[in-house]
C-alpha cells in the first residue's frame, strides 16, 4: 500500500487538531506532523499533538525538521531529537530523521519505525544512488529521498528508485516532480505526501489532497494502471488533466493523465521521449502535445520510424501520440477537426462558404497550421502575422498564402479581414491582461476566434464583443479535439458530456 500522507503543520496546538480532524474527513491514510512549526516546541506539546493524532487512527510520522535541512526549527539538535523520540513513546508510529543528522542520534532512535531521509531543495544529487546506499546501511524500516529537479528529465532518478527499492520514498519537488508524487501509487512507494488545502504544503508544490483524489483519481490507481498525459511550456495553464481524468472515471477505464513541462527545445522534448520510454514498466499510452512541441513530435515520430496520419502529414505537426504495446508509435493531428468543426458550428455555414472570408490568422504553430490548412483547402484567402516573420513566410509558402510579421499589426489603420484567429499564446493564462490585437483594428463585421481557451473569455475577446463583432472562444475547439484525443487514447466513445463538463461546470 502506497499511503497518502498529509503533513500537519503544528503552528498551535488548537490549529493542528482542527487540521488532523480535517484531514480524516478528507480520507487521508497518514499524517506527517511537523513539529518544527511550533515556536518553542516542548515535550508537552508533543504529546497533546500526538495523543490528538491518534484519536483520528490513522499512521503518524513524527518530523521536526531543522533549518538547514528545509525546516524550521531552531533550537539545539539535543533538543531535536530529544522531542522526536518522545513523539514515539507517545504514540507515533514513524519518526524522520535526516541522515546528516544521525551523527547525535540518542538511544533507539534508528529502529523499526524509523525514516531516514535526505533533502536536497537546489538539485538532483549526482551521487544520489550513493546517498541511498548510506540510507540503507542504516537499516531504517523506510529510506527517503526528496530533492528539486531543474529538469523534467532529472525526475527519472526517483521513478527508477521507487521501481528498484521497497520501502522507499522519493520524490522530486516542484512543478517538474509532480509525475514523482503520482505515480508514487503505481510504483509502490511507501508513502506520497499532499497537502491539506492551498498554502498548507510542506514541500513545493505538493498537490491537495482533494485533487489528489478527485483530478487524479488516487484512490483508482494501481500498478496496472495506464499513463496518459500533456506535453507542453508551459503546461500550469493546461485543462487537459481535468477533462481527460474526468473521462477516465467516467467509463471505468484504469488510465492517470498528468501535466509534463518540457522544456521548449528539441533536445530537451527527445530526452524526455527517450527516458519516459526506455522505462516500459509507466505503461505510457497517449501523449497529448501543445505549445511549443507540435512540430518536435513530428520530428520524433519519423525518427523512431513511426506512422503518421495524413491529416497530420498534411498539416505539418503531430498533437497526438500513441504508443502500443508492441512499441509502435503513431502520431496524429486532432487540432484541425476540432478547429474547423468549432467555426463551422459557431458560424453555422458549411466549409466551402469560408472561401467568400478573407481571414487573418496570428501565429505560426501547430494550432495555425492546422487551420491555414483547414482554410486554404476550402479557398479561403488567408493572411499569416507571426512574431517570427520568416517562420510566417516559409508557412505561407507551403500553403499559398499572404505573411506579414505580427509586429506589422501596430502600424495597421485598418485590417482587412472578415475573419480573425488568434493560434498565438497571446492573453493565455496567467497573462490575460495581453492581446495580439489592438482594440481599434477590430470592427463589428468582423468574426474574431480566439483557440486560448484559459481563461475562456480573453482579452482579445472581450475587445471584439464590445465592438459587436461575432466571437467564438477556444473551448469548442478545444472539446472536438479531446474527444478525438480520447478515442485514439482508449479506442471507446469519448463521453462528451462529460467533457464538457468537466471544463465548463
Amino acid at each position: 500500500m502506497t499511503y497518502l500522507t498529509v503533513p500537519i503543520l503544528v503552528k498551535s496546538i488548537s490549529q493542528a487538531k482542527a487540521d488532523i480532524a480535517q484531514a480524516l474527513s478528507a480520507h487521508a491514510e497518514m499524517l506527517e506532523l511537523r513539529l518544527d512549526y511550533l515556536p518553542n516546541p516542548t515535550v508537552e506539546d508533543v504529546d497533546e499533538v500526538v495523543s490528538a493524532a491518534r484519536k483520528s487512527s490513522l499512521l503518524i510520522i513524527a518530523t521536526c525538521r531543522p533549518q538547514n535541512e528545509g525546516g524550521r526549527f531552531k533550537g539545539p539538535e539535543e533538543q531535536r531529537q530529544l522531542l522526536l523520540n518522545h513523539a514515539l513513546k507517545a504514540g507515533a508510529d514513524y519518526v524522520d530523521i535526516e541522515l546528516a543528522s544521525l551523527a547525535y542520534k540518542p538511544p533507539d532512535l534508528t529502529n523499526k519505525q524509523s525514516i531516514i531521509s535526505h533533502h536536497d531543495f537546489d538539485k538532483l544529487p549526482s551521487n544520489i544512488n550513493d546517498i541511498l546506499k548510506d540510507i540503507k546501511k542504516t537499516k531504517p524500516a523506510v529510506a527517503k529521498i526528496a530533492y528539486q529537479p531543474q529538469r523534467i528529465t532529472e525526475c527519472f532518478p526517483a521513478l527508477d528508485i521507487i521501481k528498484e527499492n521497497k520501502n522507499v520514498i522519493s520524490l522530486a519537488m516542484g512543478d517538474l516532480g509532480i509525475m514523482t508524487r503520482l505515480l508514487a501509487k503505481k510504483l509502490g512507494a511507501f508513502l506520497t505526501f499532499a497537502s491539506l488545502s492551498p498554502g498548507s504544503e510542506s514541500a513545493p508544490s505538493q498537490i491537495t489532497i482533494k485533487d489528489m483524489k478527485q483530478l487524479y483519481r488516487w484512490d483508482a490507481l494501481d500498478s496496472k494502471t495506464k499513463l496518459y498525459g500533456v506535453i507542453g511550456y508551459p503546461i500550469a495553464h493546461s485543462l487537459s488533466p481535468t477533462l481527460h481524468n474526468a473521462a477516465f472515471s467516467e467509463i471505468g477505464y484504469n488510465g492517470l493523465y498528468l501535466p509534463f513541462l518540457v522544456e521548449p527545445t528539441w533536445e530537451e522534448f527527445k530526452n524526455f521521449m527517450d527516458g519516459i520510454l526506455e522505462r516500459k514498466w509507466l505503461h505510457l499510452r497517449g501523449l497529448s502535445i501543445t505549445i511549443p512541441h507540435k512540430v518536435h513530435a513530428l520530428e520524433y515520430v519519423l525518427a523512431r520510424h513511426g506512422g503518421i496520419g495524413k491529416l497530420a502529414q498534411r498539416i505539418g505537426s503531430v498533437n497526438t501520440l500513441i504508443f502500443e504495446e508492441n512499441g509502435r508509435l503513431s502520431g496524429f493531428n486532432t487540432d484541425y477537426t476540432g478547429a474547423m468543426d468549432a467555426i463551422m458550428h459557431s458560424l453555422d455555414i458549411k466549409r466551402t462558404e469560408l472561401s467568400s472570408l478573407s481571414t487573418a490568422v496570428l501565429g505560426a504553430g501547430g494550432v495555425a497550421r492546422a487551420l491555414v490548412a483547414g482554410l486554404t483547402d476550402e479557398g479561403a484567402e488567408v493572411t499569416i502575422y507571426n512574431r517570427t516573420a520568416e517562420k510566417a513566410q516559409l508557412l505561407a509558402q507551403e500553403f499559398g498564402c499572404k505573411w506579414r510579421a505580427l509586429s506589422d499589426l501596430k502600424k495597421l489603420k485598418h485590417l482587412d479581414a472578415r475573419v480573425v484567429i488568434n493560434c498565438t499564446s497571446i492573453g493565455m493564462h496567467p497573462k490575460v491582461d495581453e492581446t495580439p490585437l489592438t482594440a481599434s483594428l477590430l470592427r463589428d463585421d468582423m468574426v474574431v476566434f480566439d483557440t486560448v481557451y484559459n481563461p475562456l473569455q480573453t482579452k482579445l475577446l472581450l475587445q471584439a464583443q464590445a465592438t459587436g463583432a461575432k466571437t467564438i472562444d477556444g473551448m469548442s475547439m478545444f472539446i472536438n479535439q479531446a474527444a478525438a484525443q480520447f478515442e485514439l487514447f482508449t479506442g471507446k466513445p469519448a463521453p462528451r458530456s462529460t467533457l464538457r463538463r468537466a471544463v465548463l461546470g
